[in-house]
């Protein structure tokens, strides 16, 4: 960064959108806290006062290894003397769009358990790049750790499912697959990923699928342990469902990447 990105100027202000690709264990070290400390030495050297941090508000119930990265980073943040505001999104459009061409295919919508195991309040790009773009000026934004979501009600992957049937002018149809699957398939490939490393991954992946499927992307009540959707701030104008409906209307297209889950 110091070569190709500072280059010996001087900067006010750091805002950081990394993260690894994959959340396994070697890639967050590297990117979600490894990249982040280089990144914020450099940023030192060159003069930055201020730095915005888009990190993740599952780490504030962590127990994969990026979450744990990204922890350790945000310590080494708040201990370096600079200005910081961590900004912790809820879940993002495009993570949330796998099945958008799955159902238009006269497939079910996939749900784990009921479907209302998990709620969360899904913010897009362009509404989470105006917050941060906000907190460079907003000194009461200064020094915190932020957790933000989207406009409206906190959303489970049930009523998701029933509005983008509803988009498509179909009655729902879900397929319901047990939370059990998932910790059987975690099971067996962390077992066979102690004698073969690729299978190792994979548990991981799975261990990741298996958390989102369980935990809600709201702000954590610690005293009671449950997610609190009241307490979980909302921003923006677009909404998950307005999205859908540019999907559906061929407006926009599902850039998942690695957010793939089904």
């Amino acid at each position: 960064m110091a070569r190709d990105g500072v280059r010996g100027e001087a900067f006010d202000v750091l805002v950081s959108c990394l993260a690894s690709r994959t959340g396994l264990p070697t890639d967050a070290w590297a990117i979600d806290h490894g990249a982040h400390v280089r990144a914020l030495e450099a940023s030192r050297a060159a003069g930055v006062g201020h730095v915005v941090l888009v990190s993740a508000i599952c780490v504030q119930k962590p127990v994969l290894a990026f979450q744990h990265a990204k922890l350790a980073f945000e310590a080494e943040l708040i201990a370096s003397g600079l200005d910081y505001t961590i900004v912790r999104p809820t879940a993002f459009f495009k993570s949330l769009s796998g099945q958008v061409e799955r159902v238009r295919r006269g497939k079910p919508f996939l749900v784990f358990g009921d479907g209302r195991l998990t709620a969360c309040k899904p913010i897009g790009d362009d509404d989470l790049g105006a917050y941060l773009a906000d907190c460079l000026d907003d000194p009461a934004r200064r020094n915190r750790v932020l957790p933000v979501g989207g406009p409206g009600e906190a959303i489970t992957p049930e009523a998701q499912g029933e509005a983008l049937f509803a988009l498509l002018g179909r009655e729902p149809r879900f397929t319901h697959v047990p939370v059990a699957l998932l910790d059987v398939i975690v099971g067996v490939l962390a077992t066979l990923g102690r004698f073969l490393p690729a299978l190792a991954a994979k548990a991981e992946l799975a261990r990741i699928g298996r958390y989102y499927a369980t935990e809600s992307m709201l702000v954590l009540d610690l005293a009671t342990g449950r997610y609190d959707a009241d307490a979980t701030p909302s921003t923006g104008s677009e909404t998950l469902f307005d999205h859908y409906a540019r999907l559906v209307r061929g407006e926009a297209v599902a850039e998942r990447g690695d957010h793939a889950v089904f």
